[in-house]
């Protein structure tokens, strides 16, 4: 289980889970990544329901919830598999995260 921990300073993250069972991608912004995660795999989150379980491919933190919102919606517009695909692996190569 992947463990954040920044003590006492607020941070917001988008992230992008993978079904391990369709391969599908969800995308999705919080400001707890674990309990999020958590929620997602215990089938309690809607649009994840019974699709899963899920594994965090891709995260990145934000300053404020503003932020994390817009990355989110912009990562949602791409509306396709290769686009954020390109984003993850730029993300590991260090271009962008």
């Amino acid at each position: 289980m992947l463990l954040i921990s920044f003590g006492d300073i607020p941070m917001y993250f988008v992230y992008i889970l993978r079904s391990k069972t369709t391969d599908h991608f969800y995308i999705g912004q919080t400001s707890n990544l674990n309990f999020r995660i958590r929620r997602h795999n215990e089938n309690t989150v809607t649009a994840t329901k019974n699709k899963g379980p899920w594994e965090l491919v891709y995260a990145e933190s934000f300053d404020t919830r503003s932020q994390a919102m817009k990355r989110e919606k912009y990562l949602k517009s791409l509306k396709s598999r290769k686009a954020i695909q390109k984003i993850m692996a730029e993300c590991k190569t260090g271009k962008q995260c």
